[in-house]
């Protein structure tokens, strides 16, 4: 009788609070079920470290004001490069990275740029495309329509070629490779893989 009323506390103990079964630890074939809070934290460590860089392009700096510019002095296309660099320099003063280029930068884009009689932009060319960073493409494009009109094109011309490198940092500054002051080593030992994009200029 004893044992009887034994078993029946016993069935009613797991009734009432059923025991838990016990977990093991996870093996290395557990199904991904993102173990513990590290896979996704790092996955969004990583957005929140590549989304200040794309920020910085998703709107175009607007143009500083200035007077018509004058017909340039330039004879042949391969100076007229220089006209129109300076023409981008004074037109977006506050975004021109000042002294050396970091080692590393945000991207390299080549853009040919065809400019009619009136100083007007007739066609923009990407030559040479960022490894990784192409949201500086369409933010390149807005700036260079936006501060027509450029130098008209040298006597005989109805249009000019511009070819050129832009030299852009993850914060928005840029270069031109016609107006640069060149760029800076990168440390010995560091192989840190930005848009590389390279010293090789």
């Amino acid at each position: 009788m004893c044992t009887m009323h034994g078993l029946l506390r016993h069935h009613l103990a797991r009734l009432v609070c059923p025991s838990r079964p016990r977990r093991d630890k996870e093996s290395p074939d557990t199904p991904p079920r993102v173990r513990g809070t590290r896979g996704w934290l790092a996955g969004w460590l990583l957005i929140g470290i590549a989304l200040p860089a794309a920020a910085q392009f998703e709107r175009a700096p607007e143009p500083r004001p200035m007077a018509a510019p004058l017909a340039t002095m330039a004879t042949e296309e391969p100076a007229y490069r220089i006209d129109a660099a300076r023409h981008i320099y004074l037109r977006y003063a506050d975004r021109i990275h000042d002294g050396l280029l970091p080692p590393l930068l945000h991207a390299i884009a080549g853009v040919r740029t065809t400019i009619d009689a009136a100083g007007q932009v007739r066609r923009i060319e990407i030559t040479r495309e960022p490894a990784v960073a192409r949201e500086v493409l369409p933010w390149i494009e807005r700036m260079i329509r936006a501060a027509a009109p450029y130098p008209r094109p040298p006597a005989g011309l109805d249009e000019v070629v511009w070819n050129e490198l832009w030299l852009i940092d993850r914060g928005g500054s840029f270069q031109l490779h016609t107006l640069s002051e060149g760029q800076q080593q990168v440390p010995a030992g560091d192989d840190t893989d930005e848009d590389d994009e390279d010293g090789d200029e």
